[in-house]
């Protein structure tokens, strides 16, 4: 197979922008037009990547030639956008939540399948709008038989679905960690599609920010404004696409898997900590 499937874990918030906003956030973060769902664009892992490849030869194999010359051939690898597919929201019990919705499942099912990843689970959870469907096994973000996630209360509903899907996708996501597997599956919640759009207006992080004058340490004029990020401990997924011109697809895999073993930095705000993130690729069984 061509394709493999890629899971970001942001390790402190991920600010991917759209450069400049018409409402009250000046500095918004990337969303899906048709769904507002957010994502970080496939060029910046491609930028990424690109600059974390240190072989000047591999890196023209795999990625494409230099800016200067970049209508000689194209790159042998296509990242796709990496699409939103679990939301850490804070939550009464268990600190947070791993909240995900049964149209993010479909998605990620079907682009998993794309990349032959093995071990799917065959049913998604379908929650009611008032209802969070949990693990029947060690869930720890219930409390009297509820799920408080923010300002929602929502019924908790324990099912074998979502214990398959969260222990899936700790076995994919952290392949190498069985502590963080258990940890996804404790924290692992599916709500209604529409729950989760009013999550995505509410529990994003947002920051003030301010610019000084230098040596009056005042605000300058104009220099507030508000920026967004996705929170510590999202987690997105896309695929990735190997497509034979210069480099095999054995030699683009190979590279990347090489480039993955320690965390980059996506998105904007780099010197302020933003966009630090761990990849995982899996596929190709």
């Amino acid at each position: 197979m061509n394709a493999r499937l890629l899971f970001v874990h942001a390790l402190s918030p991920l600010h991917a922008g759209t450069g400049q906003g018409v409402g009250v956030i000046d500095l918004p973060i990337a969303r899906e037009k048709a769904t507002g769902l957010p994502y970080l664009p496939g060029s910046s892992l491609k930028g990424t990547l690109r600059d974390a490849c240190t072989d000047d030869v591999r890196k023209k194999r795999v990625f494409g030639p230099d800016t200067g010359n970049a209508s000689d051939y194209a790159s042998s690898v296509q990242f796709s956008d990496l699409l939103l597919l679990l939301l850490p929201i804070r939550s009464l019990a268990g600190t947070f939540a791993w909240v995900t919705s049964p149209y993010i499942l479909r998605r990620l099912h079907r682009d998993a399948q794309d990349a032959a990843v093995s071990g799917l689970p065959s049913n998604g959870p379908s929650p009611s709008a008032d209802a969070c469907v949990v693990s029947d096994d060690g869930c720890q973000i219930t409390i009297n038989a509820q799920v408080i996630l923010e300002d929602l209360d929502l019924t908790a509903t324990p099912h074998s679905d979502a214990r398959g899907w969260a222990q899936w996708l700790g076995s994919q996501v952290f392949p190498n960690d069985t502590v963080w597997q258990q940890m996804l599956t404790a924290r692992f919640g599916v709500v209604h599609d529409d729950v989760l759009s009013f999550l995505l207006d509410t529990a994003t992080e947002i920051t003030a920010r301010i610019k000084l004058l230098e040596e009056a340490k005042t605000v300058k004029k104009g220099g507030l404004w508000y920026e967004e990020a996705l929170p510590t401990e999202t987690i997105l997924s896309g695929l990735v696409v190997a497509t034979p011109i210069k480099a095999t697809r054995d030699e683009v895999f190979t590279t990347l898997t090489a480039l993955m073993g320690k965390p980059l930095q996506f998105g904007g705000k780099a010197t302020v900590g933003r966009g630090l993130c761990r990849l995982q690729m899996t596929g190709g069984n």
